[in-house]
Order: structure tokens, then C-alpha cells, then sequence
């Protein structure tokens, strides 16, 4: 068996539950970067600043530990780094949770919102995701990464083969032909090409305050609030980022504080107002809260590029 690089043990008197805490890293089913085995640990690789990195994370429900063992040239980095990829460098000073997700906030009162500290690598999967449905979304990931990334670090304790986040440079050499095959349009193409084009500095935001940073990528052409939002949630931990114009949030917002099934945008900064500050906090305890408003209206119909 190839042994870990590292292997470390954390513990925090939070009750860490990882999918609930990593859930938004992980991009559909199939992501080639992520899998959960079946005794509950989670692995998942990620290309840190020096090089790739597979991390295996368990708790142990005995001691309440989390538990992490690491491969590849990354593997020092991620295990300096797992308090806070967990959320702890989050501050929840001064949040008290809304009345309709007291429940939820109970339930689930040891999560904060973690960072992995790698802004390209949210970034472009946010962009992939821009206007499309998740299914579309999740395959021009896996297809791209698969393709164009490379195989994880070792381990043969690893369940399954994981793939790599590609380096920038690799990104750039994409044939206009595979971004087609990964069902990927040419406006989404673009904005991933113009956002490698400025890799460095973009990894760069994450020394910096979140504010700049979300500013910093929407300066980007082809790069909105959500996709802002979107990466600065992952990669920055930012408490405070509302995922405005996606396709279902606001609605699922205005149905949880209200019981209106078509909210609106505006109707969400509204509710979250008192809030600000720990608004991306909110967001993810309706997500977490399992409250569904009834589905009447028709889906987001799913654009296969492929067949154009």
C-alpha cells in the first residue's frame, strides 16, 4: 500500500459533518475530483500552489476527531491547511439564525463556512455552471478534468481513480473542439480562458479581504455576481456571499421565510438584510434546512452543446 505523505489528527469541540461542510465542493455526480466511500470518509484532490494534492478525511466518532491522511507533492500543504478547509477561521460573532431555521441552525450548529484557498479552481467551475442546468454544468467539468487534468497522487488505499484540477497552463492548450465535446458554449469558453489568463493574480485574492476579491473577479468579462459569489463561498470562506441570480435560490429563500413559491431577488436581499454580514451563512442553512417549495413550473431545460 502506498503510505500517506501526512497524517494528521484535528480536534475541535465543534461535531464536524463533512458532507455537510465540503457538500459545495463537490460538483455532481461523477465529479472526477471528489468520492465518498462507503464508510462515510471523503477524498477528494485539489491542485495546490505546490502541485496536486489527494486528502482522505474521516471524523472519528469516538474521540470526535477529524481525521486526515494526504498524498502527492500538496500533501504538507493540505494538512497545515485542514482547520481551515473546516471552517475554522469563520467568525459567527453577533449571527443569531432566523426563527424558520432555528431547527436547522441547531441541527447543524457546528458547521462554518470553510475555504480551500485556491480561486481559479472554484472560479472555473463556477463559470461552467453559469445559465446552465447541473447536469449540463457537471458534465463539461468531468469531461474537462478528466481529459485535460491528470491521474491523483498514488495511493492504493484510494477507492477509486480521481483526477486533478488542470494547471492554467493546460487550460490555455484546450482545443476548441474538446470545450464543444464537453458540452461548453463559446461564451462560457471565453470567460474560463480570460479568467487563466490572470491565474496568478486571481490565487493572489486569497491573502486578501473577500470584498476585493469579489470585485476583483467580477472585473472579469463574462463574470457575474453568482459567479463571483459562487467562488468566493468555496475558496474564501466568505460568510457574506449571496448567490444572487441563480435559477432557484431566491425562490427557495422567499418559500422558507415566507411560503411565496416565486420570489424574487429583490425579495431575498430584502428577507436578508438583517442579516449582512453572515448572509452566504443563511443561504446555506435553507440548503441544509431539506425545505423544498412544490415544483409546479416547468425545468430548466438541459442544452446538450454536443448536438449543435
Amino acid at each position: 500500500m502506498t503510505e500517506p505523505v501526512i497524517a494528521r489528527r484535528w480536534r475541535t469541540p465543534r461535531q464536524i459533518d463533512l458532507f455537510a461542510e465540503l457538500g459545495p465542493l463537490r460538483r455532481g455526480r461523477g465529479d472526477p475530483t471528489w468520492h465518498t466511500a462507503a464508510d462515510h470518509a471523503v477524498w477528494r484532490t485539489t491542485l495546490t500552489p505546490v502541485g496536486p494534492g489527494l486528502e482522505r478525511l474521516a471524523v472519528d466518532r469516538g474521540s470526535g476527531e477529524v481525521v486526515q491522511q494526504a498524498w502527492g507533492p500538496g500533501a504538507d500543504w493540505l494538512a497545515e491547511r485542514l482547520p481551515t478547509l473546516l471552517g475554522a477561521q469563520d467568525n459567527r460573532a453577533g449571527f443569531e439564525a432566523p426563527a424558520v431555521l432555528a431547527a436547522t441552525a441547531k441541527a447543524h450548529d457546528g458547521w462554518r463556512a470553510g475555504r480551500t484557498d485556491r480561486v481559479l479552481e472554484a472560479l472555473i467551475a463556477a463559470i461552467l455552471e453559469q445559465k446552465v442546468t447541473g447536469k449540463e454544468a457537471w458534465l463539461g467539468w468531468r469531461t474537462l478534468v478528466r481529459e485535460f487534468g491528470e491521474p491523483g497522487p498514488a495511493s492504493d488505499a484510494a477507492p477509486t481513480e480521481l483526477w486533478v484540477f488542470p494547471e492554467p497552463a493546460v487550460w490555455r492548450q484546450i482545443p476548441s473542439w474538446a470545450w464543444h465535446k464537453a458540452s461548453v458554449d463559446s461564451k462560457r469558453t471565453a470567460a474560463v480562458l480570460r479568467a487563466v489568463e490572470q491565474a496568478e493574480v486571481l490565487e493572489a485574492l486569497a491573502a486578501g479581504p473577500a470584498i476585493e476579491a469579489h470585485h476583483r473577479l467580477r472585473a472579469i468579462d463574462g463574470v457575474g455576481i453568482w459567479t463571483a459569489a459562487e467562488t468566493t463561498q468555496r475558496a474564501l470562506g466568505d460568510p457574506d456571499a449571496v448567490s444572487y441570480r441563480d435559477y432557484h435560490l431566491a425562490k427557495e429563500v422567499v418559500y422558507v421565510f415566507t411560503g411565496e413559491r416565486e420570489g424574487t431577488d429583490q425579495q431575498m436581499a430584502q428577507l436578508l438584510l438583517p442579516f449582512a454580514g453572515h448572509r452566504y451563512r443563511v443561504q446555506r442553512l435553507v440548503e441544509l434546512s431539506g425545505h423544498k417549495r412544490p415544483r409546479r413550473g416547468p425545468k430548466m431545460a438541459f442544452q446538450d452543446m454536443r448536438r449543435i
